[in-house]
């Protein structure tokens, strides 16, 4: 609290509509921020503010929560967070799909793919984790941070050749290294099994680390070994690895891939239904039925179509359609992905059936999985949470308002043990964005990705404004958010 009188705040929101991440209905009322914390909510009209903020015909909810970010350099490089901010988003979780900027030191040269996700060889400079933990502190950016310790990044760390499964040795040199990284904060470990320094890791190396992650009360996130054909056998590992290391267990933007695959989401989340009858698990997703990663040629023939968002050998084609740049080229697709790498890519390969059914399915986290380097991302790293809250939860109806905020705020809070976050009560953190629910919607597209969504009127973060009509305030009041803390 900042010291005011009791019948008095910093901020006061008034005339506007709650919605406080729970799911319960909207109510109309005023919220009052003092300090860093919501301090009161109802009928405040007799309180005295430093602020008074018009709320009316506006929605005052939690800050949106991304739960499946590669922001971990995007908080160094753009401290400002524009594409997170400027959709409401107030908390990042970094580290997914087995990449964490941290505990790694690369020798010159470029980074093996998917560690390319992130920056340069020069941006990992992290000897423990811990000292990526005190550099964000001691700059910090706009957004909190949570982070997860990835796979990839303990497997280069810790062996002389990712190719293989690891040794005894070198399990337990990751296991320590996961066992320090939950000691300073870590929430949790995460893998990218579809990746080359994760893919030969056989699952008992998992189920150790895991481990290691659950002896610190962590998470385990996972990018699974298979999408597509092979998603059966993917998802029962992933329960395996819950099951046998003893904790709770997210699957990463979960989808059904390739057109052979649509239809399967039936399957897939009866398959998690069954599981949470015995052991605790979770999934995020994003709302586009199209995917983003590095250029992997494997991936090709299962795409109904393939943008490229970047590539070393050949800049030029950044934004371009790999049919188009194979005509040019003169071969076939996956000949042509295969001169561009490294590189990323947009892959087209998801129904927007599936899509919309585990949107609705009531356990969906909402994460963007937006690739914030590449020069032509994905829209998901700008859009992401306008286009839930406006096309398909206002324009489409697919669910309430409530239960859209719920899904981003309160839901993923809980899953990622963010004490005082996603809600909005007495007491809780002041993360909050004000919308207007007419208008809210996404305006990137893949034609103009970096576009800005509309409809967010102001962004708060520890109960200091970021964002306001559209524009900056140069305040960064992040905080990396340390699990035991």
């Amino acid at each position: 609290m900042s010291g005011v009188k009791e019948n008095a705040c910093d901020f006061l929101f008034v005339g506007g509509e709650v919605i406080d991440g729970t799911g319960a209905e909207r109510v109309r009322a005023d919220l009052a921020v003092t300090g860093d914390r919501v301090s009161a909510i109802g009928d405040l009209s007799n309180m005295l503010a430093g602020r008074k903020i018009d709320a009316t015909g506006r929605i005052v909810a939690p800050g949106f929560i991304d739960v499946h970010t590669h922001d971990d350099n995007l908080l160094f490089c753009e401290p400002d967070m524009t594409p997170k901010t400027s959709q409401g988003v107030t908390t990042v979780v970094v580290g997914n799909c087995g990449v964490s900027l941290a505990p790694l030191v690369l020798p010159d040269g470029p980074p093996p793919p998917p560690m390319d996700l992130l920056g340069d060889s020069g941006d990992y400079r992290y000897e423990r984790f811990s000292d990526y933990l005190d550099s964000l502190e001691e700059t910090p950016a706009a957004t909190n941070a949570a982070f997860l310790v990835g796979h990839s990044t303990l497997r280069l760390n810790s062996m002389d050749d990712v190719t293989r499964p690891a040794k005894a040795g070198e399990i337990d040199a990751m296991a320590k290294i996961v066992d320090e990284a939950m000691q300073c904060g870590a929430t949790g470990f995460s893998t990218g099994l579809i990746y080359g320094p994760n893919k030969a890791a056989p699952t008992d190396e998992i189920i150790a680390l895991a481990q290691a992650a659950s002896d610190g009360d962590g998470i385990y996130v996972t990018h699974m070994r298979n999408e597509a054909d092979k998603i059966d056998e993917a998802l029962e590992e992933t329960f395996e690895i819950g099951r046998r290391a003893n904790l709770p267990v997210v699957v990463s933007h979960h989808k059904c891939a390739g057109k052979m695959n649509h239809g399967r989401s039936r399957e897939t989340l009866a398959r998690f239904d069954r599981a949470a009858k015995s052991q605790k698990v979770g999934l995020d997703v994003y709302p586009y039925n199209a995917g983003s990663t590095v250029i992997l040629t494997e991936m090709i023939d299962v795409a109904e179509r393939v943008i490229i968002t970047w590539s070393e050998a050949r800049p030029e084609f950044a934004g371009c359609d790999l049919a188009e740049i194979s005509t040019e080229l003169g071969c076939s697709k996956k000949e042509a992905a295969a001169q561009l790498i490294p590189g990323g890519a947009i892959y087209f390969m998801m129904s927007e059936e599936d899509v919309q059914r585990i949107l609705a399915y009531p356990n969906s986290m909402v994460g963007s999985d937006g690739l914030p380097h590449d020069s032509h991302p994905h829209p998901r790293l700008w859009g992401t949470f306008p286009r839930v809250l406006g096309h398909y939860a206002r324009d489409l109806g697919l669910f309430p308002l409530e239960d859209a905020v719920r899904r981003m705020t309160g839901l993923s809070a809980s899953e990622f043990g963010l004490k005082d976050r996603g809600v909005l009560r007495q007491g809780a953190y002041a993360d909050i964005t004000l919308f207007n629910p007419k208008t809210i919607i996404d305006s990137a597209t893949f034609e103009q990705p970096m576009t800005q969504a509309e409809g967010i009127d102001l962004v708060m973060v520890n109960g200091g404004i970021i964002r306001e009509a559209g524009q900056l305030t140069g305040a960064r009041p992040g905080r990396a958010l340390r699990r035991n803390n």
